[in-house]
């Protein structure tokens, strides 16, 4: 199993393999053709290590979000992020043993701590020979050669050969002119100006920078070396193309060979690089290399658009448009019915967010709280006119003022109405008519937890006994309600809870939705232990007058540290992963004016 810490990367690459294997077969196909064009498919699968797909994903996320669809969304995108994503389909951690789930959670550090000393090394050697380079620059003497760009000389100079991007420099080694016959002296110049014009000194950069990264990946360095072939080939082309002889061109480039070494920095580009048998026998052959018909140029126009619209269609597709309204309208069938009375008022003391459990059958009261946290009610927690205990939706796009300003709700109906459907689709209809509301869902991949076991197993007692399930609409239906929770001076006390229960606790006091991994069934008692500086928050998130102020926000690290300290106690862990959520994104929304 991939901790899911490291599924996103293992995405990543098992994509830009994918790529980089489809730029081989493509090669393969052009291997007649001109080495500049294998080049640049070479380069693009070293480019691919550096833009994930999920990056065009949530590109053509955005473009998508306001295109209409006839699909819905939940199957379709959880389906399409399963596609895109497979090492996120992982083994519940509950069906592995305790001691086993604690020592994969250890496996990314240790990973982590591994690729920190190899980017390390990587980086330290290409510095100190960069170094090595410079000083040998600075005590380096200027050349006066008509070529349009600064030449140096050096006997420090491993080989001929240009260093620098924005501003390149030619380096030869002292006396090369005295050496080498003119006519290969200028193919040796020729060949160091095609480096030039072709930025070979940026790519290598942007390669070096793919292999420092990726340093693990056997496939980044052997794109390294067939980088270094077709940048050394297409050169020789070039300057062959340019009227050289073949013969005075490799019999220059052997004598490089037997004067001077070869370059140890990939970033300087020199004469030297790549394989000397092949070059020097294609120089010899000097074949003329197939420039692209009109057939292969399409094909690989069609091959590069493919590969980057995919992914922005899988982000357009994972966004389908969905109109805030009842269930009932979405279906066809009758309209939800409307408050008949309807009171909202500003308010400055934020108590509860949901609707109060005195509250009569054709009343729906909701005291001082947010327009976002109305949203989470009405198209979350009883978003179909019913009650949907683990629904979690996040809302986004709004103004400030919709999570901060806080507003008294009094709404009365024609008559007597369950509990869910007023705080579901009329609470819905009242928001789109008094706040000017308009939504869309989305689906998108975003930070959760994963509640798992801790090593040792939890730490839970069974509850014994009976309890009465939940009732919205009696609240108090017998002497013990299954999932009861009461906070206390020191913390949450739990009866007769799930595992689901303690998940759904959390939707309002965590900054991100809780996803059971325990594979724990039955209910347990438990209690949390909250410091007294946190349950401020708490108390105020359940509907009781804090402890102390000031509030605590739910983002605040004081806060999730508090709760995973308190579930750490109970043998249980928070961990952090990534799963597909879903979002409510507000279009539009207006304040109401006060009755």
């Amino acid at each position: 199993m991939i901790p899911s810490q490291l599924q996103p990367l293992a995405n990543h690459l098992w994509q830009s393999t994918l790529f980089a294997a489809v730029a081989g077969l493509l090669t393969l196909a052009l291997r007649k053709n001109r080495a500049q064009t294998r080049y640049w498919l070479w380069l693009a699968a070293s480019v691919k290590f550096l833009v994930p797909f999920s990056v065009l994903v949530e590109a053509g996320s955005h473009f998508g979000r306001q295109a209409p669809v006839a699909l819905t969304h939940s199957n379709l995108s959880a389906a399409i992020g399963q596609v895109g994503e497979p090492f996120s389909i992982a083994i519940p951690l509950a069906a592995m043993p305790a001691a086993q789930s604690s020592s994969a959670s250890l496996i990314p550090a240790i990973l982590c701590a591994a690729w920190t000393v190899g980017f390390a090394t990587l980086i330290c050697s290409w510095w100190l020979r960069w170094r090595c380079l410079r000083v040998a620059l600075r005590a380096a003497s200027p050349l006066d050669l008509p070529i349009g760009m600064p030449a140096m000389s050096s006997a420090a100079f491993p080989e001929p050969g240009v260093a620098g991007i924005l501003r390149p420099v030619l380096l030869l080694p002292a006396g090369i002119a005295s050496r080498v016959t003119p006519p290969q002296f200028e193919a040796i110049l020729t060949h160091e100006l095609c480096h030039v014009r072709r930025r070979d000194n940026l790519a290598a950069v942007i390669h070096m920078a793919v292999e420092a990264v990726y340093w693990f990946h056997p496939l980044v360095w052997w794109l390294g070396a067939r980088l270094m072939e077709e940048r050394e080939r297409a050169c020789d082309e070039e300057v062959l193309r340019m009227g050289c002889e073949p013969q005075v061109y490799a019999e220059g480039i052997l004598k490089i060979c037997d004067l001077y070494l070869e370059s140890s920095l990939p970033c300087v580009a020199g004469v030297t690089g790549a394989n000397l048998k092949k070059r020097i026998e294609a120089i010899m052959a000097n074949r003329i290399a197939l420039r692209l018909n009109f057939a292969k140029k399409l094909a690989l126009a069609v091959a590069g658009m493919a590969a980057l619209a995919a992914p922005i269609v899988v982000g357009i597709g994972n966004v389908p448009y969905v109109r805030a309204q009842s269930p009932q309208a979405k279906s066809g069938t009758a309209a939800a019915p409307k408050f008949e009375a309807i009171s909202i008022k500003p308010c400055n003391a934020f108590r509860k967010g949901t609707v109060e459990e005195d509250s009569s059958p054709d009343t729906l009261r909701s005291e001082c709280t947010t327009v976002e946290r109305l949203l989470q009610q009405a198209y979350g927690l009883f978003a179909n006119g019913h009650v949907n205990p683990l629904s979690s939706v996040t809302v986004t796009g709004g103004p400030a003022w919709a999570g901060s300003d806080l507003y008294e709700i009094d709404a009365k109906t024609k008559g007597p109405q369950s509990r869910a459907t007023m705080n579901g689709p009329m609470l819905q209809a009242l928001l789109e008519d008094r706040f000017k509301l308009r939504v869309h869902r989305e689906t998108r991949v975003a930070p959760v937890y994963e509640l798992t076991a801790a090593k040792g197993g939890p730490k839970l007692q069974p509850f014994q006994g009976s309890c009465t399930p939940w009732d919205w609409d009696h609240p108090n239906p017998g002497p013990l309600q299954c999932g009861t929770s009461r906070l206390t001076n020191n913390g949450l006390d739990v009866k007769a809870a799930t595992m689901a229960d303690l998940c759904m606790f959390f939707l309002v006091t965590l900054d991100r939705r809780v996803i059971d991994k325990t594979g724990m069934a039955g209910r347990f008692d438990f209690h949390l232990e909250l410091p007294a500086e946190e349950l401020g928050f708490f108390r105020r998130a359940h509907g009781l007058p804090a402890l102390s102020d000031p509030a605590v926000p739910a983002t605040d690290p004081s806060v999730i540290s508090a709760i995973k300290t308190a579930i750490t106690k109970l043998g249980l862990n928070l961990e952090p992963a990534r799963s597909p959520g879903e979002f409510l994104v507000i279009d539009s929304v207006e304040r109401p004016s006060e009755d």
